[in-house]
């Protein structure tokens, strides 16, 4: 598959949007870009992370009250830190700040809990064609400057939702939606929302994991041109 950028998105879901800009822009220390009408009641807050973007999507209205995904904890590597600096956003959201190639992060990684490594380990393969690195408490897989961590997890969901608190969903910048949606699928993926065009901004869709995550895939405009 043909990556826009050599990394990936994340993206989560608060009700309180004030207490978790000041957290995210002060104490993770990314830096605000702007902002994105979702309708329904939602903004997305997008901040860079060193060329990969957190979605601090922001609901006016009480979210559900879903079980966490699969989405546990992103690490993002920053100069001088030493080891590992353990923080909890507003909501109670993992993220870590860690010193710069610990377990390959070279700028944001996501852990993930999975019923079946072998079974993701497949899927990011075959589906993505995202390459195996070394990781001593599971595997994990790279894309350019981001890493994926898998983790075997009884507690990891078995059908995790797209809305409700904390993390939700991750995006991989594609040159073109339909291909790489047609082609997770193929790999065992699951269709979650087919491709549609958002305005002339974006071609997205998404499709989920062997655990439900929930996975975009994004075209856009500012990153390939044009979306026909």
């Amino acid at each position: 598959m043909e990556f826009a950028k050599p990394c990936f998105d994340v993206g989560l879901y608060t009700e309180q949007l004030d207490p978790m800009l000041t957290f995210w822009q002060q104490k993770v220390g990314t830096q605000f870009d702007h902002m994105v009408p979702l309708g329904g009641g939602k903004r997305q807050h997008r901040h860079d992370a060193h060329g990969s973007v957190v979605k601090i999507n922001h609901s006016r209205n009480p979210l559900p009250d879903n079980p966490p995904t699969g989405y546990r904890e992103v690490l993002i590597a920053r100069d001088g830190v030493l080891g590992v600096k353990a923080l909890s956003d507003p909501d109670g959201n993992n993220v870590a700040l860690v010193e710069p190639g610990m377990h390959g992060v070279a700028q944001l990684a996501m852990r993930m809990a999975v019923r079946s490594v072998e079974a993701h380990s497949r899927f990011y393969r075959d589906a993505f064609g995202l390459v195996e690195m070394p990781y001593d408490k599971g595997v994990a897989f790279g894309l350019g400057h981001g890493a994926l961590l898998l983790e075997q997890a009884d507690d990891a969901p078995s059908n995790a939702m797209n809305e409700g608190k904390g993390w939700r969903y991750i995006t991989f910048q594609v040159f073109n939606a339909d291909e790489a949606h047609v082609k997770a699928l193929n790999a065992g993926g699951v269709e979650g929302m087919a491709p549609t065009t958002l305005g002339t901004t974006a071609r997205i869709s998404f499709v989920r994991d062997p655990d439900g995550n929930w996975i975009e895939l994004s075209q856009r405009a500012s990153l390939v041109g044009a979306l026909d």
